[in-house]
């Protein structure tokens, strides 16, 4: 009996423990909507539109013709829109998207009690589509903010806010994915739910079955314009920085290396001989990674004690650096593990960043294209600088740089790692490219630089 006894004991203990790691569907979501209802805005908004005559001066169009016979409104008119929101502070500070105010002449907000006031905007951020506003009231119930590094795939969320305008709607699912890049701004790193989104829940709070807002809905994907069971967020952890930033700093500070990078296919990671990182096709003078020694070419495994495997991991590492901390980076170059110690600097989305500097006379070869040496008439022609490289005029249809990706247009800089200043090192260094044989092109497209590798055939 007293044996019957222990093992009944023991089995209660372990299922205990087996069941408190597991998440189980709750038999309603009541409990989890009642803890965030009281935090959830809508947010309606007017813009002002001033619609000029474009023929002013003809009295046969004025704006009666114009309206009666094109339909086409004149004067000043107003739009109107609906978002949500999600209260952060007792004293009225509110997160929503950027595209829900961006345009505003006049933003309201309903609390869930129905009071209304009226806000304005403290801060916005278009890279992370994110904006801070404010209601001049206090006593506000804030959210419980969550950690969104720990929600997992396949975890239940409830997604809350006013779709259509229908305030305070509450539908539920699971996160999808994580890590989505969706092309919506250079730090894409989305939340993908199935949980209901749709127009008019932009800015509503995403939340796990503790109540806590683990991202901020922000855009779905779908043809007809409605739910179609892919939703996005943005993660709460990166929201939580910008709102830090805007609200002590009065904007949004990002970390800054002075590189331009991207992701090693798998030629490249034949040629440079490594099975992770992040490739540096650029390094922009003045910079702190040009300061620091770090050199097109490199290839960046480890930042500030984070292993890197994709450009995104280290775009937004550097962008939620401290400003003037120095980190230690580890790079391979040439095959050799080396490590600098980078001084990180403040990143101006504004500034114009300079490359590092390193007769038409035209070369046909083996590659497939025709480059030509950047005279002063070809940078006209192309809007092109004169400087280094040279320029490709033609590329063969079919051949393997066109597979590559070489475009008309495109300035060569590298091949194989030779330096190419002129027509003459670019045939010098053709001559030692093989049929079969791998070869790895450095190209200048744009203020971008990017390595190519393919197969020559």
């Amino acid at each position: 009996m007293k044996r019957l006894l222990s093992l009944f004991v023991l089995l209660f203990v372990i299922s205990s423990l087996i069941f408190s790691e597991v998440q189980m569907i709750p038999a309603s979501f009541k409990e989890t909507a009642d803890k965030i209802k009281e935090s959830v805005v809508n947010i309606s908004t007017v813009t002002v539109i001033k619609q000029t005559n474009p023929f002013y001066n003809d009295p046969f169009f004025d704006d009666d013709f114009l309206y009666r016979f094109f339909g086409i409104p004149q004067g000043t008119f107003k739009t109107r829109s609906l978002g949500s929101g999600v209260i952060i502070s007792a004293d009225g500070y509110i997160l929503t998207n950027n595209h829900v105010v961006e345009q505003a002449d006049e933003i309201t907000v309903k609390l869930y009690n129905q009071k209304e006031y009226k806000a304005k905007v403290i801060g916005k951020d278009k890279e992370t589509d994110l904006a801070i506003i404010k209601i001049n009231t206090n006593g506000l119930k804030p959210a419980q903010i969550g950690d969104s590094d720990k929600i997992e795939v396949g975890d239940w969320v409830i997604a809350v806010g006013s779709p259509f305008g229908l305030e305070q709607t509450v539908t539920q699912g699971i996160i999808s994915a994580k890590g989505r890049i969706i092309g919506a701004g250079p730090y894409d790193d989305f939340l993908q739910t199935d949980a209901a989104i749709n127009p008019g829940n932009s800015g509503g709070p995403l939340i796990n079955l503790n109540g806590e807002v683990i991202g901020i809905n922000t855009a779905i994907t779908s043809r007809s314009g409605g739910y179609e069971g892919v939703g996005f967020a943005i993660p709460i952890n990166m929201a939580k920085k910008v709102y830090g930033d805007i609200i002590q700093k009065g904007k949004v500070v990002r970390g800054w290396l002075g590189v331009a990078i991207q992701d090693l296919t798998p030629e490249l990671s034949k040629y440079f001989k490594v099975n992770d990182g992040v490739l540096v096709s650029q390094v922009f003078t003045n910079g702190p990674a040009k300061k620091a020694g770090l050199m097109r070419g490199d290839v960046i495994v480890e930042f500030d004690g984070k292993k890197i495997k994709k450009y995104r991991e280290l775009q937004s590492i550097v962008a939620t650096t401290p400003v003037n901390k120095v980190v230690s980076v580890k790079v391979i170059r040439k095959g050799k593990e080396q490590n600098l110690k980078i001084k990180v600097g403040e990143r101006n989305p504004e500034a114009v960043l300079e490359p590092e500097k390193p007769e038409i006379t035209q070369s046909e070869n083996s590659l497939g294209i025709v480059v030509a040496d950047i005279t002063e008439d070809i940078a006209s022609q192309y809007g092109l600088s004169k400087g280094e490289g040279v320029v490709v005029i033609s590329v063969d249809g079919g051949s393997s740089a066109e597979d590559a990706g070489i475009m008309r247009g495109d300035i060569i800089h590298e091949i194989n790692g030779r330096q190419i200043n002129n027509v003459n090192d670019f045939n010098e260094a053709v001559k030692t490219v093989e049929k079969n044989k791998q070869v790895v092109v450095l190209i200048e497209r744009g203020n971008s630089m990017l390595y190519l590798a393919f197969n020559v055939r």
